[in-house]
């Protein structure tokens, strides 16, 4: 869930500079969390309730104590309201908080059931839910694996996660982040957020490449490094002790405590 988080706040500072390229500094004084991590967060206590677990309640909770994250407009409608119901979205908020479920899930079908949890209090609409639970299975096979050698679980290499994911959801995902970069914008669905991301995990050769690549597109950069890097933490397991340190030093204790309780309470490796 780490990758996440530091997926957003590396691409927060470029959402809308919309870079085409890859060497930028990953940090700035500018560079902090966005509504990304904040929903994130609220995603982990849910999974930290268990059975009781209120994705809605804690959607609400999180984003009120967090405001000014910039949240979209239909979603702070629904955060400001103690009644309102989902609203039929198809953006990519709903993939954008749901690495914590690939991560505490134990079998595909947990995950992709937890993933349309998450997504259908507010993003019910069938490509909000098929973005959730894509991303979420991503990070689910990315860090337990797709098949049994002997019984035991291999870590599914990427051709076998491309494989899955592209058969399952439909998303085409046989094309590169240098094909899609030079016509790629600004774009809030899942349905043209998602695939891009998951490309950027599946070009990468390490945790810090998969963020350059995602923000390089020159899109909805946090969230795009946000998906992305959740993948890549589950994947590679590596992420270089300065990078977490300057993610983590930007956020609250709240949220850094919530976050250790996660990471031992699901035997999350960074």
């Amino acid at each position: 869930m780490l990758g996440a988080i530091i997926g957003d706040i590396v691409g927060s500072v470029f959402e809308w500079e919309r870079i085409k390229h890859t060497d930028f500094p990953l940090f700035c004084e500018r560079s902090a969390f966005t509504d990304d991590t904040v929903m994130t967060m609220a995603t982990a206590q849910t999974l930290l309730d268990g059975a009781q677990g209120d994705h809605a309640a804690n959607y609400r909770a999180f984003g009120r104590r967090y405001p000014r994250r910039g949240y979209g407009g239909m979603f702070a409608q629904w955060l400001a309201s103690d009644t309102m119901g989902p609203y039929n979205s198809w953006g990519n908020g709903s993939a954008m908080r749901v690495s914590p479920v690939g991560f505490a899930c134990t079998t595909v079908d947990t995950a992709l059931n937890q993933a349309q949890r998450s997504a259908a209090v507010t993003h019910d609409h069938a490509e909000g839910i098929k973005g959730a639970q894509a991303t979420a299975l991503a990070v689910f096979l990315a860090r337990t694996g797709a098949r049994k050698d002997h019984g035991r679980d291999v870590r599914a290499t990427k051709d076998e996660i491309r494989s899955e994911i592209a058969e399952r959801f439909g998303y085409d995902l046989d094309r590169t982040i240098e094909q899609i970069r030079p016509a790629y914008g600004f774009r809030e669905s899942c349905q043209a957020t998602v695939p891009e991301a998951i490309i950027a995990f599946l070009d990468s050769t390490d945790f810090e490449h998969a963020i350059r690549l995602a923000v390089s597109l020159g899109g909805d950069s946090d969230t795009l490094a946000c998906i992305t890097g959740g993948i890549a933490q589950a994947y590679y397991k590596a992420i270089p002790q300065w990078i977490a340190d300057e993610a983590l030093n930007r956020l609250p204790a709240e949220l850094t405590d919530l976050l250790d309780r996660f990471e031992k309470r699901f035997d999350v490796k960074r």
